[in-house]
């Protein structure tokens, strides 16, 4: 006999022991409180948030599937480093994910839309707060692709994004400021406005191309 949907007790939505850990330690890397290489101790987390070692290891999987962890025999799981080789395909990937959802986005998008974007612009411009403008910085490119309702393109682009936001940081740290990027966000809505998705599409995927080349120029220096 079928269930009734009624008769079925709600799982609800609060986060489990492992999604508030993963968040944390995800947190910790992308801000720079974990240096690349340095091992993540089961024992101290699990001591931290009062838990066993269960939902720990099963934080460090997801991060391990997001290329933010890996375990190395002998050490257990460490902050994965990056090579510049992939940094510029994880860029790549993000140039061509990101151009391709604006490209779907423009011909929906809706004044709410560029309304929204454009507050984002401002608060960038002001904003000096590092681990603010990274946050900003999301939040006006991912506005952007919303109205395009591709949820799990939109997925992809967060776990690219999640990847490289540490180095983001260290580049505006090292740049000092965020001229650069406002003006191209400005263009690219701008094109956004007048309806030209090509054109938003290049602009976009130029934009991202050139913050990789800043990111490794900062790396080697």
């Amino acid at each position: 006999m079928p269930l009734n949907p009624v008769d079925l007790p709600s799982l609800g939505f609060a986060p489990t022991a492992s999604d508030i850990i993963a968040n944390h330690i995800r947190e910790a890397i992308i801000s720079g409180d974990f240096d690349e290489g340095e091992p993540i101790r089961q024992d101290d987390v699990a001591k931290l948030f009062d838990v066993s070692k269960i939902p720990v290891r099963e934080a460090l999987k997801r991060l391990e599937a997001e290329g933010l962890v890996e375990f190395q025999r002998n050490r257990g799981a460490v902050v994965k480093s990056i090579s510049e080789p992939e940094i510029a395909q994880i860029f790549e990937v993000r140039a061509m994910l990101e151009s391709s959802a604006l490209r779907l986005s423009v011909p929906l998008m809706t004044e709410a839309t560029f309304k929204k974007a454009e507050q984002y612009c401002d608060e960038f411009a002001q904003e000096t707060n590092v681990a603010r403008w990274a946050e900003l910085n999301w939040q006006f490119h991912s506005c952007l692709y919303e109205d395009a309702n591709r949820p799990f393109l939109m997925n992809l682009i967060r776990s690219v994004n999640d990847r490289i936001e540490r180095y983001l940081r260290i580049q505006l740290t090292l740049s000092g400021g965020t001229g650069v990027d406002d003006r191209e966000h400005r263009q690219i809505l701008a094109a956004c406005r007048k309806g030209y998705a090509d054109e938003a599409a290049e602009l976009l995927y130029q934009h991202i191309t050139k913050a990789c080349e800043s990111l490794l120029t900062s790396i080697r220096k």
